[in-house]
């Protein structure tokens, strides 16, 4: 049967509901020996009177039943699968991913490139409901991933782009900016955002001009994050293992940095922002939820998914009628027993009386 556990966390309070199980017994069975040690057969009726053990262990299992089901509700075990339209909200989001030679370099650990792939799938992990593609681009652009709510596919092909996605070397920022604005689906204003991950090296392609133009025309808003540092900035290898040593230019080693200038002023014109992520961790959670989420959202078409069926009202039901079994079972079991002692000590009151009036004739002779 194909079934799904809602909270695997609640398992541990079925081995808590064993062990009370196996302290009751172990109770019942050294209450039964010390009264077989201690007390008289005659004494033994009236501190365990006949059932009590049986009662004992008839309520303990009751009890432990009921702890059991209401364990697995808690666990909240499903079963069976129904089918439910759901409407779709969110925002379209573009990632271009710089894969030029450069994004090799490895002055952010372990390259611009590695790092660049982790810091889009940390703010796709943030997502709920956006639609996300990705442009590939270095001399030339390629759109690796249509626009998409399958983030898993989209994080598959992200791990499998590189410098080997396209033909030709360089760095056309502006072209890739191009591409990526009419890889939207939806012509419409607005609910668009273009988010940049590159060490801003370009090649003459007019990205300001072009990410204005993009803005004003289509109002698609332009975040950029800068990879790479901006000082010292690293040497370029050859290949992704560095096996080839480092790219030459006239017999001189060719440094990378970082130019946040061209990113931030996209940025700037765009209505976006410029995150100069350098050679640092970013939280991209922050970049998200602080920037790109507040891009105003539209209505997509309605998704139809499956999900499975909650069936903790199976296990809790029973659960409350074992116990309230035990209840009634209890107080059943108290009162009859109170009801036995008090015909007992009737019956001893009066067998005193009639002693009391056989010996009265004795005593006044």
């Amino acid at each position: 049967m194909d079934m799904q556990f809602g909270n695997t966390n609640s398992i541990w309070l079925l081995v808590m509901v064993a062990a009370g199980l196996i302290l009751t017994g172990y109770a019942t069975i050294a209450r039964r020996r010390a009264s077989l040690r201690f007390a008289t057969a005659r004494l033994r009726n009236q501190i365990l009177p006949s059932g009590t053990t049986s009662r004992h262990w008839m309520s303990a299992i009751l009890i432990a039943a009921s702890l059991t089901l209401l364990c697995f509700a808690m666990i909240d075990i499903r079963w069976g699968k129904t089918w439910r339209e759901v409407p779709q909200k969110g925002i379209e989001v573009m990632f271009v991913l710089d894969v030029s030679r450069s994004m090799l370099a490895e002055d952010a650990a372990p390259n611009r490139l590695i790092r660049a792939r982790q810091l889009i799938k940390d703010m796709v992990d943030e997502m709920a409901g956006d639609r996300v593609g990705l442009v590939v681009f270095a001399g030339e652009t390629r759109q690796s991933v249509p626009l998409t709510s399958h983030y898993e596919d989209f994080k598959q092909t992200l791990d499998s782009v590189g410098p080997h996605s396209v033909r030709v070397g360089g760095s056309q920022l502006g072209d890739a900016i191009k591409a990526a604005a009419d890889g939207f689906i939806s012509k419409t204003n607005d609910h668009k955002a273009i988010v940049v991950f590159t060490d801003g090296e370009d090649q003459e392609s007019k990205p300001v001009e072009i990410a204005k133009q993009v803005h004003q025309e289509r109002g698609i808003r332009i975040f950029t994050v800068g990879l790479g540092d901006i000082d010292q900035g690293a040497r370029i290898p050859e290949t992704d293992d560095r096996r080839s040593g480092f790219v030459q230019y006239e017999g001189q080693q060719v440094w990378s940095k970082m130019n946040g200038q061209i990113l931030s002023q996209i940025a700037t014109d765009t209505d976006g922002a410029y995150i100069p992520a350098g050679t640092r961790q970013v939280n991209m959670a922050d970049v998200y939820h602080g920037y790109v989420a507040n891009v105003e959202q539209m209505e997509f078409e309605t998704a139809k998914i499956s999900t499975y069926t909650a069936r903790f009202q199976w296990f809790a039901a029973p659960a409350l009628a074992l116990l309230l079994l035990e209840v009634w079972i209890s107080t059943r079991s108290s009162g009859a027993r109170r009801a036995k002692k008090a015909t007992q000590v009737s019956s001893m009151s009066k067998s005193t009386s009639v002693s009391g009036r056989a010996l009265a004739p004795d005593v006044v002779s």
